[in-house]
C-alpha cells in the first residue's frame, strides 16, 4: 500500500435529502463514527444502520429485541436493519467440536505459553463464522435493496473493528502488554507468536478486516437501477504529528490491531482495482472508552493544539479551540508545559524506530512502553478533571474534523488507503 496523506481540504461534497448513508456497525457512546453520521444529518441524508445482534444466555445470536432496537435507533437518528452481522468466530462451535473460546475455558494466565489449541478445529469455527456472517448479509442486502431509492447516492460507513476472544485468559495478560511495567511487562511480540495471539490475530482479521471485503461483495446488486455507490472505512496506520516543528510519521506501539488494519486496506485496494469507489481513511489517535486500558495512545493526540495554533495563526477559531483546550487543565498547569512533555517522549531515542512507517506494525519494546507510560501519566495529571482531560475535547475536535474531511472526501475518491494527519485535520477545523 503507497503511503498518500490527504493535504489539502476537499470539495464540499453534494449529498442530498435522498441520498442515503448505511453505518455499518454500531454507534456506541463517542467514536469516529458520530462525525460522519452528522455531517450526513447535516445534508439531510437517510440514515440507516446496521447490528452485530446479541448473544442470548445460552450464547446463541439474536437480533435486537424491541427495547434494544428503540434504544439503538435513537442513537442513530435512523433506523437499523436488524439483522445481525457479528463478525468473527470465537463463539462459533467447529461443527460438532468446541468453538475456540470453548477450547479456551480452562486456560490460566499464568500457563499462556504453554497452551495449545487444536488448529484444525479452530479453522472449522473459521469457515463457520465466515458463512454465517455471509448468509445474515444475505439478508441485510435484500432489506436494504427495498429501503434504498433506485436513483440515489449511497455511501456506506464500515466501522466494524475488534475482535479479542470472549475468554477470559485474556484481559490479565493484555494488561501486561500495553501497560506492564518492571517485572509485569509482557512482550506483544511473545505472546503474537503464542497460541492465544495467533487467534487473536486471526479474529482481529475476520472482524476488522474481512468484514469490509465480504461488504463490498455483498452489495454488489445494489450498485444498479442508477445508485451511486461509495465505500469508506476506519482505519489506523499511524499519523503524522508535530514534532520538533514539522508534521512527522509515528505511531502507537504495541497497535495489535495494525495487521488486521493492512487487510482492511487490502480490501479497499482490491475492490478499487475492480472499479468499485472504496476508501480506508487512516484517522489519528484519539482518546476513547478503551483508552483506561490502552493508557499511552493519547499521547500523539495533544500536538494537534499546536498544529490548530499554526493553521489558526491566531484567527479566531483557532483562539476559541485554544482557549477550549486551556480551560481543560489544572491551575498549575499551562499547554506550553503539556506540549513540551508530549514532544520530549514523541522525540526521544527510544522512539525513533517507532517513527518509521516501512516495518509498521511493531511490537512495543519494554524501555518503550515503560517512558509511553510516564508520559502519558504526567500530560494526564496536568488536566484538571481526570475523567474528561484535555485529550477528551481534542478527540471531540477530531471526531468533527474527520467526520467532514471523510463525508467530503467520499464523493471523489482517488485511493484506496489516504492518511488523516494533523495538518489537514487542524486545517478543517480552522476553515469555514
Amino acid at each position: 500500500m503507497n503511503y498518500r496523506a490527504q493535504r489539502e481540504l476537499p470539495a464540499r461534497a453534494g449529498y442530498r435529502q435522498g441520498d442515503v448513508l448505511v453505518l455499518f456497525g454500531e454507534l456506541l457512546g463517542r467514536g469516529y463514527a458520530n462525525g460522519v453520521v452528522e455531517e450526513a444529518r447535516r445534508a439531510g441524508m437517510t440514515i440507516l444502520g446496521a447490528t452485530v445482534g446479541r448473544r442470548d444466555a445460552g450464547g446463541a445470536l439474536r437480533p435486537l429485541s424491541d427495547a434494544e432496537l428503540e434504544e439503538a435507533e435513537a442513537r442513530l437518528g435512523g433506523r437499523i436493519v436488524n439483522v445481525p452481522l457479528e463478525a468473527g468466530f470465537d463463539l462459533d462451535p467447529a461443527g460438532d467440536g468446541p468453538s475456540p473460546a470453548e477450547q479456551l475455558k480452562a486456560a490460566r494466565p499464568d500457563a499462556w505459553q504453554s497452551l495449545t489449541l487444536d488448529w484444525d478445529l479452530v479453522q472449522r469455527s473459521r469457515e463457520a463464522g465466515a458463512r454465517r456472517l455471509e448468509r445474515a448479509l444475505e439478508s441485510f442486502v435484500a432489506e436494504l435493496d427495498r429501503l434504498l431509492p433506485r436513483d440515489c447516492r449511497v455511501l456506506f460507513v464500515h466501522t466494524m473493528a475488534g475482535g479479542f476472544p470472549r475468554a477470559r485468559v485474556y484481559m490479565p495478560l493484555l494488561n501486561r502488554i500495553v501497560r506492564g511495567t518492571g517485572d509485569k511487562y509482557l512482550s506483544s511480540a511473545a505472546f503474537w507468536a503464542s497460541d492465544l495471539g495467533k487467534l487473536c490475530a486471526a479474529n482481529f482479521e475476520e472482524v476488522t478486516g474481512l468484514t469490509l471485503g465480504r461488504l463490498v461483495s455483498a452489495t454488489a446488486p445494489l450498485r444498479r437501477d442508477g445508485r451511486r455507490v461509495r465505500y469508506v472505512a476506519y482505519g489506523y496506520h499511524g499519523c503524522e504529528v508535530l514534532v520538533g516543528g514539522r508534521f512527522t510519521w509515528q505511531s502507537y506501539v504495541p497497535y495489535l490491531q495494525g495487521w488486521a488494519k493492512m487487510r482492511l486496506e487490502k480490501c479497499a485496494e482490491e475492490a478499487f482495482a475492480q472499479g468499485v469507489p472504496c476508501t480506508v481513511f487512516n484517522c489519528p489517535e484519539i482518546w476513547t472508552n478503551s483508552s483506561a486500558l490502552f493508557l499511552g495512545v493519547e499521547v500523539s493526540l495533544y500536538p494537534l493544539a499546536r498544529a490548530i495554533r499554526e493553521a489558526g495563526g491566531g484567527s479566531p477559531p483557532s483562539e476559541e479551540l485554544l482557549a477550549r483546550c486551556a480551560d481543560r487543565l489544572a491551575p498549575e498547569a499551562s499547554l506550553d508545559a503539556l506540549l513540551a512533555r508530549a514532544e520530549a517522549f514523541l522525540s526521544s531515542p527510544v522512539m525513533a524506530s517507532f517513527r518509521d512507517l516501512g516495518p509498521w506494525p511493531q511490537h512495543a519494546t519494554r524501555e518503550q512502553l515503560e517512558a509511553m507510560l510516564a508520559a502519558s501519566e504526567e500530560c494526564l495529571a496536568m488536566s484538571a478533571d481526570p475523567k474528561e482531560p484535555l485529550c477528551a475535547e481534542l478527540s471531540r475536535m477530531v471526531f468533527r474534523a474527520v467526520g467532514r474531511l471523510i463525508f467530503d472526501a467520499s464523493e471523489a475518491v482517488v485511493a484506496p488507503a489516504l492518511w488523516l494527519n494533523h495538518d489537514v485535520v487542524s486545517h478543517r477545523l480552522v476553515s469555514p
